[in-house]
């Protein structure tokens, strides 16, 4: 089974669905369940392999189309022919002039969200969601703060905007993923994030309020962070230890069995059978990989030689 990532469906008002997309055949997909209380047993075969490209026929129409050759991945998680047909790497420049699909063109044209988003290191960027994607965008991201700050006509609005915000401020447009694995060892506090994103925050309306460009309002509004995501973000389930440990066996081969506690974006607070702690473990990592799914396990006995 080819893995395709971590996704969060759902919405705010149920607290989001999180499952590792996986793709057993070509072109037919599975999800399985990495809630809390799930136990992940897979074995990870060597390699890592293309994804596949996505061809875009407008607001929340897609198709996912199999790598044709299966080859291994070259750029991120795409073969060279994939990611040269791939509609979806066209939409960073559409603001610019740049020609996009009649389809991808209806998908950019809905109304978007610009929001600020920060981690648990504290590490903040500015970034964008369509509008049905608003929640789970930033979901799927491991946002452990964030506020919308404008609603913009459209995509090409709200990226004029973020490259504004990006040039002025000084805000990144991207956070890579194992340093948001990282920093959620050792979370900083709520308190403290939440004034770091509404510093953040304001500065960027502030910024927004004096720009003359039309097709966009400037919001105040809030993003509601995941449940499941809570005991990750702050000290942990009181059962499981203070002391967090990062998942030292690496994902790119061999077997690993996980209890799964809490989830924020494709990071999760784990346990092991028959070992002592709690590990943080990037499930991002797996995206691009082929696993079995099974009673497997990690090899605890090495892990407490090596931490314990």
């Amino acid at each position: 089974m080819l893995v395709h990532g971590v996704a969060w469906n759902g919405a705010a008002s149920d607290g989001g669905t999180p499952v590792l997309r996986v793709e057993p055949e070509p072109g037919t997909f599975l999800e399985q369940e990495v809630g809390a209380g799930t136990f992940l047993g897979l074995k990870v075969q060597d390699g890592l392999w293309c994804l596949g490209h996505t061809k875009v026929q407008g607001p929340g129409q897609r198709t996912h189309v199999t790598c044709p050759a299966r080859a291994t991945a070259e750029r991120g998680r795409q073969c060279g022919a994939c990611f040269a047909r791939d509609d979806s790497r066209l939409m960073h420049d559409f603001h610019r002039g740049g020609a996009v699909p009649k389809g991808l063109r209806a998908y950019l044209m809905q109304p978007h969200w610009l929001y600020v988003a920060t981690f648990a290191g504290g590490a903040t960027k500015i970034g964008t969601a369509s509008a049905h994607r608003k929640w789970n965008r930033l979901a799927e991201q491991g946002a452990v703060q964030a506020s919308y700050v404008a609603h913009a006509d459209d995509g090409r609005v709200v990226r004029v905007l973020e490259d504004l915000v990006t040039r002025e401020l000084g805000l990144v447009q991207q956070v890579r993923g194992a340093s948001k694995a990282a920093a959620l060892l050792e979370p900083r506090t709520g308190v403290e994030l939440a004034a770091h994103n509404q510093s953040h925050a304001a500065k960027v309306r502030a910024l927004l309020e004096g720009v003359a460009l039309d097709g966009f309002e400037v919001v105040e509004e809030p993003w509601e962070r995941p449940a499941l995501a809570e005991d990750l973000c702050a000290s942990g389930p009181e059962e499981l230890p203070a002391f967090r440990h990062l998942y030292p066996a690496g994902f790119d081969g061999g077997t690993h069995g996980l209890e799964l506690h809490a989830l924020c974006g494709s990071t999760a607070l784990a346990t092991l059978p028959g070992s002592e702690g709690a590990f943080v473990a990037d499930l991002g990592s797996l995206k691009g990989r082929r696993v079995e799914f099974g009673d497997y396990r990690t090899d605890v006995p090495a892990l407490q030689d090596a931490l314990f």
